[in-house]
Formats: structure tokens, C-alpha cells, sequence
């Protein structure tokens, strides 16, 4: 099966920074579908290849693990005269998700790269985590790609309507549609978020019905499904992998595996966007440096104090405040002991050398 490089969002923007590879006959722009322990899967005007990692990839990834491909990336490929692939650069990137990994290193994660709409994926059943939600959105909007809210198994709800109104006191600025794949209610609002050349990115929990969307825009089984534990409603990582799927017709859908934790990483803007009525208040605030702990002329304070800010939403901000800040301390303290030990392993070769610089 051959692709359509430009309905994958092959655009003026990737041919320029492929343009240093464009007269070398043995090489050619892809794009990244999945990856698996170092081998990518990609697609080619030529049809679907799987491509091992270059040398240089790799070496470039030992300093910076976010150098690898992943879904979603444009790359550069090489074809060797003994049929083997590879992936010899990963072209600029734009709009991508990145999370903090998990352990004692302040790290990002690329989960997806060039994504035109990044759609937070969350069931109706049961009723939606709006914290969730928030912190979902806030690494949406920090990508740079356009964040859009899908309520899925939105026939399970007795008003859908009801509930998105409620998902949308949360998400300022946002588009919440409430989706049924067994009704086909709001797909035609999916689907005009998936036109030729461009790329939906999907984010959530397991069991929230990515794979099942993807499956319905594909008009395929492409993802497996399972269902979700009737005990408490959560669902099983079927998906365990991320995956850039064409559509027919259209462009591209990037599912991605049941999220368990989000870290926020040097996602300020996103959570000012995120939390853009938040900003908004703590604007009007009489002092710039207000804490809006009970500051007089806190315009934060009155609003909570009068309703229109619920203390749910006062609360979630703060956290993902904190969580930004104590990343941000880290990843410097991590910073400041890297270029030490560069420093310490510097004196010594000096010394070896004799004191030459």
C-alpha cells in the first residue's frame, strides 16, 4: 500500500528542512507509525518499511533520550544496496506532547510529535474526571497543537449536553463534544478534525475509547479493544504502544496507551491557558505578587468566596503549580550537578596533560 506523503502532513515547512537530503537518490522523507525496541515502523510514498536506528541516531540519543523517533515524527530514511532501512535523521519538530517520566530525573517523554489537534479523551461512564481533564488539557495546550475535549460512550449518559457543559466550566477556550461511536453521535465533529494533511493526537486513560475512535475513523479494526472493568470502571492497557493510523480520505489519528500519570514538564503556558480564568482573576488583583490567601482586593478570593470560582478548580490549579515549580527546581539542580561533574572530569585531564588546557 503506497501513502500520500502531503494527506500524512508532508508540507512546505518538512520538504525545506529536507532539502539537504533531497538530491541523495538512496534516501527519502517517512513517517514515523510506531516504534518498537529501536526498529520504527514507517510510511513511504513506496508503501510500509520497518527501519532500524542509525548510528547517529543513537549516539545523539545518549545525550538526550528525546532525540529518538517516535509516532508521529518525519524522518529521514536510507535504503542500503543489502535491502536494509534506516532512520538517519528526525526532521523539526512541531506540536508535541511531552510528559515527565517517572523516577528522580526531571526528564520529558515524547508520547507524540506533530500533531495539528490533541484531543483529551474521556468517558461520560462514569462521570468525568475534570481533574483529569485539567491536567490533560494543560499538556494539550502547551504541545501547541489545537486542544479539543471528546466525551466518549456518550450514549451512556442520560444528558450528554448536561455533562459537557460541565466538562466546559473547566476548559476555557476549549471545544467539548460529547461522541458516541455505537450511535455515531458527534463523529462528523471527529472527523472534521482529521481533514487531509492534518494529525489528531489522542490522550487518556485506558478504557476511555481511543482505540475504539481510531477503529471508527479508520473503518477498520486497526487497535484492539477491551472492555472496562465493571467493578470500578476502569479499563485494561490494551493498547500498549503508540500508534499513527491514515485515514482513509483524511489525514492522520495518533492513539496513544491508557495514560496512568501525567507529569507536567516546563508546561507553564499550558497551564495559564489551561487555567485561563484563573488568570484572568488573579489579573485584577489589587497586587501583582498576590497569593490569594486573603489579600485585601483579591479578585481570586472574591470570586471563590462569591461561587463563580469553584474550589475544586482553585485547588487544581495550585497543585499543578507546585508540580511545575518542583520539577523545575529539580531539573536545575540536575543541570547544575551535570556541568560540575563536566567540570571536575576537565581539571583532571588537565592535570593528566601536564596543566595544557
Amino acid at each position: 500500500m503506497t501513502f500520500d506523503l502531503s494527506s500524512l502532513g508532508w508540507d512546505a515547512t518538512f520538504q525545506t528542512a529536507y532539502a539537504r537530503y533531497a538530491d541523495q537518490d538512496d534516501h527519502g522523507p517517512a513517517r514515523v507509525a510506531r516504534v518498537d525496541r529501536g526498529v520504527c515502523t514507517v510510511l513511504t510514498a513506496a508503501g510500509t518499511v520497518r527501519a532500524s536506528l542509525a548510528g547517529s541516531i543513537l549516539s545523539a540519543a545518549a545525550g538526550d533520550p528525546a532525540a529518538l523517533p517516535c509516532a508521529g515524527d518525519w524522518v529521514v530514511v536510507r535504503w542500503w544496496p543489502d535491502e536494509r532501512v534506516t532512520v538517519e535523521a528526525v526532521l523539526p519538530r512541531r506540536a508535541t506532547i511531552v510528559r515527565r517520566t517517572a523516577g528522580n530525573d526531571s526528564v520529558g517523554q515524547v508520547l507524540a510529535a506533530n500533531l495539528d489537534a490533541a484531543a483529551v479523551v474521556e468517558p461520560v461512564d462514569p462521570a468525568p474526571d475534570l481533574g483529569r481533564v485539567e491536567r490533560l488539557i494543560a499538556l494539550a495546550w502547551d504541545s501547541g497543537a489545537r486542544p479539543v475535549v471528546l466525551l466518549a460512550k456518550a450514549d451512556l449518559a442520560a444528558d450528554p449536553a448536561a455533562v459537557a457543559a460541565q466538562v466546559a466550566d473547566v476548559t476555557p477556550g476549549v471545544d467539548v463534544v460529547p461522541v458516541s461511536v455505537r450511535t455515531g453521535a458527534g463523529m462528523d465533529s471527529v472527523r472534521r478534525l482529521v481533514p487531509p494533511g492534518r494529525t489528531l493526537g489522542l490522550l487518556g486513560r485506558s478504557g476511555a475509547g481511543k482505540s475504539t475512535l481510531v477503529n471508527a475513523l479508520a473503518g477498520a479494526t486497526v487497535m484492539a479493544t477491551q472492555q472496562i472493568r465493571g467493578v470500578d470502571g476502569k479499563g485494561r492497557h490494551t493498547t500498549t504502544y503508540r500508534a499513527l493510523v491514515p485515514i482513509p480520505g483524511g489525514g492522520a489519528v495518533l492513539d496513544t496507551p491508557g495514560l496512568r500519570a501525567v507529569g507536567l514538564l516546563d508546561a507553564e503556558s499550558g497551564l495559564d491557558r489551561a487555567f485561563a480564568d484563573i488568570e484572568q482573576l488573579a489579573a485584577a488583583c489589587r497586587f501583582g505578587d498576590c497569593r490569594h490567601e486573603g489579600e485585601p482586593g483579591c479578585a481570586v478570593r472574591a470570586a471563590l468566596d462569591s461561587g463563580l470560582l469553584p474550589p475544586r478548580r482553585l485547588a487544581s490549579w495550585r497543585k499543578l503549580q507546585r508540580e511545575i515549580a518542583y520539577q523545575a527546581r529539580r531539573r536545575d539542580a540536575r543541570l547544575a550537578a551535570e556541568e560540575r561533574a563536566r567540570w571536575k572530569r576537565r581539571q583532571q585531564e588537565m592535570r593528566v596533560r601536564g596543566g595544557r588546557p
